[in-house]
């Protein structure tokens, strides 16, 4: 199963789904609040959690390998340590089990100054955004997800823009679990990125001691996207042994 990260949709694992295709059976997802699942009314790790092992169940899946990236690595980290028996393995995309700082003000100002009822267009859409984002591949990453409505015409952001803004604290927060996690666990981390710091590794080790850490050079937080035929074959070795 892989699972895409904050803002995203199934699509954003897209690549790395194709370099694992041949030796995998993939099931990727929309998390809650993301691409077309439903909308919450909280946000909480544990109901994002429950919501995949209920889907895990629905389609009779007893045990599966997942891979998740940034926040949904974090959720694939709590499913492991809400149901051990249901993960084999877990591959956590350079996210770790702690709390971050706030460090998606400008996404948020740049998503909150399109007013959804006067825009005609996407360009328009990200000239705005352009004010706040400047990276363009950063806004084009985030107009995957504003869509318009063939009926009324109206544009929508396919994201729960609301529910994400106001509880983003709640999913910058660590995992609070009172015990560990003993299944095989590989952290992928991209070179350039400070998602996983070396003082983070007391945390994680208390929750997954079974873990390693692997690497991919010269690239940042989007190492699947940038590398992923890397990824994939560091995924595939893990898997495999």
């Amino acid at each position: 199963m892989l699972i895409h990260g904050l803002f995203g949709s199934l699509d954003n694992l897209a690549m790395l789904r194709r370099e694992l295709s041949a030796d995998f059976n993939i099931i990727s997802i929309d998390l809650p609040d993301h691409g077309k699942s439903q909308h919450s009314t909280q946000f909480s790790f544990e109901q994002y959690a429950e919501s995949i092992i209920y889907l895990l169940n629905e389609l009779s899946i007893s045990k599966a390998n997942i891979v998740g990236h940034s926040l949904g690595g974090k959720v694939a980290m709590q499913i492991a340590l809400m149901n051990e028996s249901l993960v084999d393995c877990l591959v956590v995309l350079d996210i770790a089990p702690v709390t971050y700082t706030p460090r998606h003000e400008n996404v948020f100002n740049a998503l909150l100054s399109v007013n959804l009822e006067q825009i005609t267009d996407r360009k328009e859409a990200n000239d705005i955004m352009a004010e706040y984002v400047a990276e363009s591949s950063v806004r084009q990453f985030l107009l995957k997800s504003l869509y318009q409505d063939n009926k009324t015409q109206s544009w929508h952001w396919r994201f729960n823009l609301n529910l994400l803004y106001r509880d983003y604290s709640l999913l910058s927060k660590a995992l609070e679990i009172g015990h560990s996690n003993d299944k095989p666990v590989l952290f992928l981390k991209g070179e350039l990125s400070d998602y996983l710091q070396p003082q983070y590794t007391q945390q994680t080790i208390a929750l997954f001691p079974n873990s390693r850490v692997r690497v991919i050079q010269g690239v940042g937080h989007w190492l699947h996207a940038e590398k992923p035929a890397e990824c994939a074959k560091h995924i595939r070795t893990f898997l495999r042994n």
